[in-house]
């Protein structure tokens, strides 16, 4: 990151501020590792809660990977109130117990605020983008704004494992339309945040449930991601989703495997030829975070595996495998992508590209 596509110049812009908010934790540090030297933005502000305001960063946080940066590491961390904070954009890594309250003030201040928490998802006046999927979405901002009386708004990016679900079904949607779902994920330890899950828990073993309504939200963002825009509303699209998660004993990288019912029955080299056509809705925008290719398809028999393909597009491709009949439904495949890039920190860097070049947000 930032992975511009090589066939797409990127104008030189002035690079806009931007804030942290929830920046001792570990998304928080996946933002400040993305948006360092990032070529729109530029770090001005990192906040998190009292007990670590007013400190230096890297008094407050205990970096979790590689070496801070040395101009994170003598920054001043703010409080979580928009009086503390002059940026335009605010990147929210906040848990969902304070997100709410936190991210609505910020709105109402005039703020840009890409959030991460599950608080807002599914509130119908706010986008929960994928910008290669929905960039359409993004119209809910008038009517958000003015409904809320706010100068600023809120725009959401889906729980991880939905990411990895609904950008791989995007092109089978389009092609066929699903119209049923039966979903298994394999989900990397990393999304528990810091310190996890407790290490004797983990090892050699796989935890049938992960708590915080994680098969809920797979059911319910999944169709408004994948939904149609008209009249200032979000039709959901008409699937239906069963869903089981999992936690497994790998470091990054969700994994879904999955068994889909289609509108239009479809073999599997034509669910191929369909994934491997389809094309990114933001492709000739030159967002630097956007991967190339945002989906790539494997055919080796034992891929996609977290440890040799979560890192695909720098964190940012979502790869799939295994794509065959199934004896029930129509097809099988298998899906992968990074949970903390992709389905977290990343995603919410790339809504904000989005903003910035739809000129909703500048310097």
């Amino acid at each position: 990151m930032p992975n511009p596509s090589p066939s797409v110049s990127i104008p030189p812009r002035p690079r806009i501020p931007v804030a942290v908010l929830g920046a001792t934790g570990a998304v928080g540090q996946t933002f400040i590792r993305l948006l360092t030297d990032h070529p729109w933005f530029q770090i001005t502000a990192l906040a998190a809660s009292e007990r670590s305001a007013g400190k230096r960063y890297d008094a407050a946080a205990r970096w979790l990977s590689g070496t801070m940066p040395a101009e994170i590491a003598s920054m001043c961390v703010v409080p979580c109130d928009p009086t503390y904070v002059d940026a335009p954009l605010v990147f929210s890594a906040l848990d969902a117990s304070v997100a709410g309250e936190v991210e609505g003030a910020f709105a109402r201040a005039g703020r840009f605020v890409l959030s991460n928490a599950r608080n807002y998802r599914l509130e119908p006046d706010v986008p929960l983008l994928i910008p290669e999927v929905n960039p359409d979405h993004l119209a809910l901002l008038d009517g958000q704004r003015a409904a809320r009386g706010w100068e600023g708004a809120i725009i959401t990016n889906s729980n991880c494992a939905t990411m990895v679900i609904a950008m791989a079904l995007a092109p089978l949607h389009r092609a066929f339309g699903v119209r049923q779902l039966f979903v298994t994920t394999l989900q990397a330890v990393s999304g528990a945040g810091y310190p996890g899950v407790p290490s004797l828990d983990i090892l050699g073993n796989v935890i049938p449930y992960i708590g915080g309504g994680e098969e809920e939200k797979i059911i319910a963002e999944t169709p408004k991601i994948l939904g149609a825009y008209a009249n200032g509303a979000i039709t959901p699209a008409p699937m239906q989703i069963s869903a089981q998660v999992t936690r497994v004993p790998v470091e990054n990288g969700h994994t879904a495997c999955m068994a889909v019912a289609l509108e239009r029955r479809a073999e599997p080299e034509e669910a191929i030829a369909a994934i491997t056509a389809w094309k990114s809705a933001v492709e000739d925008l030159g967002l630097p975070s956007a991967p190339a290719p945002t989906l790539a398809v494997t055919r080796e028999e034992d891929r996609p595996q977290p440890k040799r393909d979560a890192d695909a597009g720098r964190g940012m491709t979502v790869t799939i495998g295994r794509v065959r009949r199934d004896p029930i439904l129509d097809l099988r495949l298998v899906a992968l992508g990074h949970n903390t890039i992709r389905g977290a920190a990343g995603a919410s860097v790339l809504n904000a590209e989005l903003l910035v070049a739809r000129g909703l947000v500048g310097a």
